[in-house]
């Protein structure tokens, strides 16, 4: 196991618990409203926003924020005034911003480095700071005080946009205050879970709930609690085995949804999700 100086051990496990809080918190809307390739396109933007800042030697961090809201703001915009749907433009998105990271990545002169590109790919426990702890605190108060503030007009357009555009909700400014909660989700959930590997912290937990709950109330509490508990998890078994920790909350967090099927009580019922 894996032995860390006490206050690199707290900033890490507070890092875990508020990472797996803001990406379960956003995976509900994500999940509900098909968006899942979201995650996959901005964990690319922010991986190839955070290999920029590597090759003009700025944080990393910052490279990835701009990149992922940056998309963010294109995301919305286009797939309305294209008249495309989401998923095509995100599908374009996602090609042409993995192209960029590795251009990026292959700019970078000598092996330098080289260390910091794997831990953006896969994580890593050395790279969060007290910096890192204050942007998720800051994205955990924001983001669960407008879902409180908002919570019968999200609900409303979950269940129906047309329907809660008729009832004068202003459908297309809560879809993109949700693309841009998923890009600064990813962007400051990166050093921790890694770009490659984000969109699954995005998508597990809310997938499990949806597996347990019929009501969305219960799921909308239970997401953030089981993506909680993984990362927690998962980053226990990064410690006692030596592996990445993006890695390792991955397949913590796969785990924990593959047995919530196999004790799912709408699988024994032949019930549906509330939302379906």
């Amino acid at each position: 196991m894996i032995e860390l100086p006490l206050i690199l051990l707290i900033t890490a496990l507070l890092g875990s618990i508020l990472a797996g809080l803001s990406c379960s918190t956003i995976g509900v809307f994500v999940v509900r409203m098909n968006l899942v390739s979201i995650g996959y396109c901005m964990s690319h933007a922010a991986f190839a926003g955070a290999a920029f800042g590597l090759l003009i030697n700025v944080d990393p961090m910052f490279g990835a924020i701009v990149f992922s809201i940056a998309t963010a703001l294109f995301l919305g915009p286009l797939s309305e005034k294209a008249k495309l749907e989401s998923n095509v433009v995100i599908g374009f998105l996602f090609s042409i911003m993995i192209a960029f990271a590795f251009i990026f990545l292959n700019m970078i002169p000598g092996n330098a480095a080289t260390g910091a590109a794997l831990s953006i790919l896969w994580g890593s426990i050395f790279m969060i700071n007290l910096n890192d702890l204050f942007l998720l605190v800051l994205l955990s108060f924001v983001m669960l005080l407008f879902f409180i503030l908002f919570y019968k007009e999200l609900t409303a357009m979950l269940f129906h946009r047309k329907l809660a555009e008729a009832s004068g909700v202003n459908t297309k400014m809560f879809f993109f205050a949700i693309l841009f909660f998923v890009g600064f989700t990813v962007s400051v959930s990166l050093k921790l879970v890694g770009g490659l590997l984000v969109f699954a912290l995005i998508v597990n937990p809310t997938s499990t709930a949806y597996q347990l709950f019929f009501d969305f109330k219960k799921i909308s509490l239970a997401s953030p609690f089981i993506g909680v508990v993984s990362c927690l998890l998962g980053f226990l078994v990064s410690l006692e085995w030596n592996l990445p920790i993006g890695a390792a909350i991955v397949v913590v967090s796969s785990l924990i949804f593959a047995f919530s099927i196999l004790f799912s009580p709408k699988r024994k019922k032949g019930k549906k999700p509330l939302f379906s």
